[in-house]
């Protein structure tokens, strides 16, 4: 017989009578064992706010891996017991945010896209993809992220209606009143005419009320996380709301008890 699952593909899974803590701390301490930064300083944040980063022609070269992870080993140090919380509840329902930010990158002033998409307020996938072109405008990159969000939404829709859970009117957030106007508006625009046809499929999806655009005020924009460098208030705010919460083993030892008592 089976008990219950502890370990799967490198992520730890603690049950208790409350809900699920899923981490990776097992994980997060062997890097940082591995590559000698146990007893380093912690930083605030993965990445330096609003850093914009491009190539340095005339530059030394050094080496690009170790140059890239030292922030994200000392993000790592200080946040090792973070994880996912997923209380216990029999409420479900789909719901999506997605963002984009305009010409992030330095170089080829591409935008980068961002989404998460929740059960009910439980995060279950969340994504951060740089677009493959460059987008003219803020309303053209947060319409191709919508469009990205979009599929994913449909792809989990069709996995949940094989458990008979069937949903309509899926509601997805965005701050970008302008891209939630050109996904409603079906009349083709001379300034919207050069955007990829793949992505106007989003359009469809709305009229035939899959899902449900609504603004969000770019404060709770929960997928801005994932499109850019942000300060370390910013960022606790952000993974607040999407449910991480820092649980020592300790803490994790007393809930999974609670079952046993």
């Amino acid at each position: 017989m089976m008990g219950k699952i502890s370990f799967f593909l490198g992520l730890q899974i603690s049950q208790s009578p409350r809900g699920i803590f899923i981490n990776q701390s097992k994980y997060a301490l062997e890097l940082l064992k591995k590559y000698d930064f146990e007893s380093c300083d912690p930083v605030d944040t993965p990445m330096v706010e609003k850093s914009k980063l491009d190539k340095d022609k005339k530059g030394k070269a050094v080496d690009p891996l170790h140059y890239r992870v030292k922030r994200i080993f000392r993000y790592l140090r200080g946040t090792v017991h973070r994880g996912l919380w997923y209380p216990k509840d029999s409420s479900i329902a789909l719901t999506a945010f997605a963002d984009a930010d305009h010409a992030g990158c330095q170089d080829t002033r591409q935008s980068t896209s961002g989404s998460v998409q929740f059960l009910r307020e439980r995060l279950i996938s969340w994504s951060s993809k740089r677009q493959k072109s460059a987008a003219i405008s803020s309303t053209e990159a947060e319409y191709i992220a919508l469009s990205g969000c979009c599929a994913q939404i449909l792809w989990m829709r069709s996995q949940l209606l094989d458990y008979g859970l069937g949903f309509n009117k899926i509601p997805m957030y965005c701050d970008n009143k302008s891209a939630i106007a050109l996904c409603c508006n079906h009349v083709q625009h001379s300034w919207s005419k050069h955007i990829d046809i793949r992505y106007h499929f989003i359009k469809e999806q709305v009229e035939n009320e899959v899902i449900e655009l609504y603004f969000v005020n770019t404060e709770y924009q929960l997928a801005d996380l994932f499109t850019k460098a942000l300060g370390r208030e910013r960022i606790e705010f952000l993974i607040n709301k999407l449910g991480m919460r820092s649980f020592t083993p300790e803490t994790l030892k007393k809930l999974m008890n609670e079952e046993d008592e």
